[in-house]
């Protein structure tokens, strides 16, 4: 399916997606849940293609949860090694197509290769303007937050913010997305209706769309789809027609 141009008008300017069922789709062929992980990094690229393709300037994915650290040992450790792989793999692909490549979470948590490639590449790409490409790795909205309210709390305690002048404002500021417009459209695959503890502020106003498939099986036919659907939604931002 192609979008027609007269169709690509009234597009969301930030696209966040949740990619979930790496692991069952997998788990269907009689693979290793890392396969899946694996497979995932083809929709990722279909999608930063057709974001760039169409003149999406922000795409957010959830890569990896603080809850994440939860998983098995050796899961995690596969993880990390496929995204040292995927940086290593994009790196000339993000520079030379005009992708800036951000982080949002707790850069601090990882280990010092995964942590260094992303350092670099971020350095490197930092000047890009056609996509900003906003990867959430060791991320948690609530921790988000609460790490928001303490700067604000210590700021006012210092005499730097006054009490009275804390609005909507200054906690964006604070947050790990301060230099992002809000969420437009949420997507998840995978067949769970949550969003997981990811960009709760950020999605005050954020049309939502949910699907069955699997995130391996997600193709830019698929992430067309769910434009059209937020094309065809009425965004009322809480007032009336």
């Amino acid at each position: 399916m192609n979008m027609k141009k007269e169709e690509s008008t009234h597009l969301p300017n930030h696209v966040a997606i949740i990619m979930d069922g790496n692991g069952r789709w997998a788990k269907k062929i009689g693979k290793k849940r890392a396969f899946g992980h694996e497979n995932g990094t083809k929709s990722v690229r279909e999608c930063i293609n057709q974001s760039m393709k169409l003149g999406i300037k922000n795409l957010t994915l959830y890569v990896f949860s603080t809850e994440n650290w939860n998983r098995p040992k050796f899961e995690i450790n596969a993880l990390m090694d496929l995204l040292v792989y995927s940086l290593e793999k994009e790196r000339l692909n993000l520079i030379d197509n005009g992708i800036k490549l951000n982080v949002i979470g707790d850069l601090e948590t990882l280990k010092e290769k995964p942590k260094s490639k992303l350092k670099g590449i971020i350095s490197e790409t930092k000047s890009n303007k056609k996509l900003n490409l906003n990867l959430a790795i060791s991320y948690g909205s609530k921790q988000e937050i609460v790490n928001a309210i303490r700067e604000v709390s210590n700021k006012v305690k210092n005499n730097i913010i006054s009490s009275k002048n804390i609005d909507e404002n200054i906690i964006n500021e604070h947050l790990y997305t301060r230099n992002l417009p809000n969420v437009d459209l949420l997507i998840r695959t995978g067949g769970e209706k949550r969003v997981s503890n990811f960009l709760l502020w950020q999605i005050a106003y954020a049309e939502m769309y949910f699907t069955d498939i699997l995130w391996p099986d997600f193709k830019k036919e698929d992430f067309i789809d769910a434009l059209d659907d937020y094309q065809k939604r009425e965004r009322r931002f809480g007032k009336v027609n």
